[in-house]
């Protein structure tokens, strides 16, 4: 079984090695090619990862290439986990929506419309190549955001599933509460990428969330950085990036006072490379677990296994998927993020309960901005940036959406084949 990972000089990578190496029960690789055009922290990335499969003793070859196309032939799945224009990218989108008292943020708001609009066409161009290379591979995309890029490569038909590892730390959080292993726990996780709420934790049939909410809603709210009054009244757990629509100032106003999460990262990805750099290194530093993705590689093995027919048969596991009539509110070519049965044969939702409408509301919301990105991504123009940017419930002004439009192109020019 042959896996790719594109973008494999991320410093995320040695945790998804870690996992291959680990669950090989679950997902019996025997070749893993890393692609990066960044040959120097590929070899570092690489080095580490062939360490920490040696220590496992897991017998897979582990190889690197900075030419695509040779790389995908026979492949049986991609992970796509790239960021094009890389942290300095990532810092102009974290910056210049501040200057307009918007939200700076990688996926969220105007910093996630950039980085959609650079990473689409990228990302597509990479999915054609597996089609002709290796036509039966999946293509699990990990790339954010999410939700866009799905869209993205379903629409063109790609055998393409999205992934994202917010449901998994609820998951392991809520285990852990509970005094119970995590796979005994099940989600209600319902919505929109980077736009959900966990509505039910069942273990065995029994929902458990309204004890935890009566008996932990205090350490919750730390984790999601919202009130613990407002967890109570809901009655669910709004994901951590609720917040940006939630208490929006808040978060500027911290933003405008704070380092920038970019900064931060670099100055992560820095000292983990040094790491990576040493021969002695055999497993993943605990440094790891700050620089984001946590139980990444979990939820990767997991979903490629079912998806490969390799784990102990059909899995159910929170994906990026078609919504295909599962929220009857939304299009059906709009991708979702719910518990789906993930199989051979593919993805299909599980049937959820309808949205009240405080979520409904905002989720249709979204995916009519999100449908205006895809179509500025795939079609270009500056009308189509500021309709989407109109069109985002965090911008929503003609004034503010022109300057956002205005910084946007200006700060990605050299990404945009229109501008």
């Amino acid at each position: 079984m042959k896996l790719v990972v594109v973008g494999g000089g991320s410093t995320y990578t040695p945790e998804l090695i870690d996992g291959i190496g680990r669950l090989r029960d679950t997902l019996p690789v025997s070749e893993i090619v890393l692609v990066d055009p960044a040959a120097e922290r590929l070899a570092l990335v690489s080095g580490i990862g062939r360490r920490i499969l040696a220590r496992l003793g897991h017998p897979a070859r582990l190889t690197t290439a900075t030419d695509l196309d040779p790389a995908l032939e026979g492949a049986d799945a991609v992970l796509l986990q790239l960021r094009v224009g890389g942290q300095d990218a990532r810092e102009q989108d974290e910056t210049w929506p501040l200057e307009c008292g918007c939200v700076g943020q990688e996926t969220t708001g105007a910093g996630g419309l950039a980085k959609a609009l650079r990473t689409v066409p990228v990302v597509l161009d990479i999915a054609e190549r597996v089609r002709r290379r290796a036509p039966d591979a999946w293509i699990v995309d990990f790339t954010n955001p999410v939700g866009i890029v799905t869209r993205a490569l379903l629409q063109a038909d790609h055998r393409a599933v999205g992934l994202c590892n917010v449901a998994i730390g609820f998951q392991r959080r809520f285990a852990r509460m509970l005094d119970v292993e995590p796979n005994a726990v099940s989600l209600d996780h319902v919505g929109l990428n980077h736009l959900t709420w966990e509505r039910a934790v069942l273990v065995d049939g029994v929902d458990r969330l309204p004890e935890i909410i009566a008996r932990r809603s205090e350490e919750v709210a730390d984790e999601i950085e919202l009130p613990a009054a407002l967890i109570s009244q809901l009655g669910v757990v709004p994901s951590y990036y609720l917040r940006y629509y939630y208490a929006h100032d808040e978060v500027v106003a911290e933003l405008r006072r704070s380092p920038s999460r970019a900064a931060r990262v670099r100055e992560i990805e820095s000292r983990l490379l040094k790491m990576y750099a040493d021969p002695s290194l055999d497993t993943k530093p605990a440094l790891l677990m700050e620089r984001g993705g946590a139980y990444y590689s979990e939820a990767a093995v997991a979903l490629t296994a079912a998806l490969l027919g390799s784990g102990a048969g059909p899995a159910t596991q929170v994906v990026n998927l078609r919504n295909n009539g599962i929220l009857p509110f939304l299009p059906d070519d709009a991708v979702i993020e719910t518990s789906a049965r993930v199989d051979p044969s593919g993805v299909i939702a599980v049937p959820v309960a309808p949205l009240d409408p405080l979520y409904a509301g905002l989720v249709g919301a979204v995916t009519a901005y999100e449908q205006l990105a895809l179509e500025a991504a795939l079609k270009g123009g500056y009308a189509r940036v500021f309709q989407a940017l109109l069109a985002h419930p965090l911008v929503g002004q003609v004034d503010v959406a022109t300057r956002l439009a205005d910084r946007l192109v200006a700060h990605n020019r050299t990404y945009l084949a229109w501008a």
